[in-house]
């Protein structure tokens, strides 16, 4: 096989990761770039090096594109993704996988009877740290996984982002929008969910754009710009999670995972490497408390990437026969997970999650994006 060939459809601030990377693996090759913007999509094309760009119709049309990668908004994944199914591509789409579960679900469906894959970001997981960890813990060393803690906090990304007002519109929102990393670590680290409680609030009804050539003008805010949930997991772990854009303190990516036998901490869930530690009880007991605890960080060797990993392994993976990591089922799992908790917290009740998902796999041993497999 030669490289497998790709377009982009959606070539706003995410793209310049994506193509960057996408560039750089000998077994894939950007053919085309579409946006409703034409312009932008010359100039991104002319940046890095795309032989052609058009709208999503010509990224659609264009016979070289085996796998299309959907960059476009939340609104309109659903749309986009079955757009490329029914032109016959491969799709990886962006997070969230859509913002209803009847659309992602008829998706799917429709990629499976086409005979074709749905991937969906994050594709962290397949970063060389989460893999690590993901390794650590199998290795059990934790002992059985109970709780995990998992934080986002920001005081919102209106104050750095020139058009902040669909992230906190509805289907997105610090649930919608970083919620996809954590909770697909979880699932990946603990398994599928069971069911969730959830709490939310908002600080303000409406916010201001603080840079751009908007600056000074306001916005609704539409959904809970701070959300608390607890969540069950199918195999008994519990974890407690926090997400908001209305803190002062800046606290980002915490994820503890705590077991029998110790606990680990993994990298942030939007980054691909980051610090691995553990701690165990030592044993050592003074008035009924440990005293003292030594981490023992985790190296590891793995290559670091970036934005476009998923793409890639679902390229291996069908070549290769196998399950790629960021599946669309999984996507779909965090989505109904992340809807429930929308539901929790507005009807203070616990949901119980409808569907479920395959155990997550690993990367193959030895994966190496930038040399050629195909």
């Amino acid at each position: 096989m030669s490289a497998v060939g790709v377009g982009i459809i959606g070539v706003g601030v995410i793209s310049d990761t994506y193509l960057a990377n996408l560039s750089s693996f000998p077994d894939v090759e950007v053919l085309i770039v579409g946006d409703l913007l034409l312009d932008r999509a010359e100039a991104q094309a002319e940046k890095y090096g795309v032989p052609a760009f058009g709208s999503a119709e010509d990224v659609l049309a264009h016979p070289g594109v085996d796998l299309v990668v959907n960059l476009t908004i939340p609104a309109v994944h659903v749309e986009v993704s079955r757009a490329a199914i029914a032109a016959g591509k491969h799709v990886w789409t962006e997070k969230p996988l859509g913002l209803d579960r009847e659309g992602a679900a008829e998706l799917l469906r429709e990629a499976e009877a086409a005979g074709l894959r749905v991937g969906s970001a994050p594709d962290t997981l397949l970063g060389p740290g989460f893999q690590a960890a993901r390794r650590a813990i199998e290795s059990g060393l934790i002992g059985r996984p109970l709780f995990a803690l998992t934080t986002f906090q920001t005081q919102g990304p209106d104050l750095w982002h020139p058009s902040p007002a669909f992230l906190f519109a509805n289907g997105a929102g610090p649930l919608l929008d970083m919620g996809p990393y954590y909770f697909s670590a979880l699932v990946s680290l603990l398994g599928p969910v069971d069911r969730v409680a959830a709490v939310g609030t908002k600080a303000l009804e409406e916010r201001q754009i603080h840079t751009g050539p908007n600056a000074g003008t306001t916005f609704p805010v539409e959904v809970p710009s701070t959300i608390q949930i607890v969540t069950a997991f199918e195999q008994g772990a519990q974890a407690q999670s926090l997400l908001s854009f209305d803190s002062a303190l800046e606290r980002h990516g915490i994820v503890e995972i705590h077991g029998t036998e110790g606990t680990i901490v993994i990298p942030d869930p939007n980054q691909f490497t980051g610090r691995i530690a553990y701690v165990k009880p030592l044993g050592v007991i003074r008035d009924g408390m440990s005293f003292e605890q030594e981490w023992v960080e985790i190296a590891h060797d793995d290559v670091q990437v970036g934005r476009g990993l998923g793409a890639l392994d679902m390229v291996r993976a069908i070549a290769e026969g196998r399950p790629h990591v960021a599946s669309g089922e999984l996507g779909y799992h965090v989505l109904d997970v992340l809807l429930s908790a929308q539901e929790a917290a507005a009807s203070g009740t616990t949901v119980v999650v409808e569907s479920t998902v395959a155990p997550v796999p690993l990367l193959p041993e030895g994966f190496d994006p930038f040399v050629a497999t195909l």
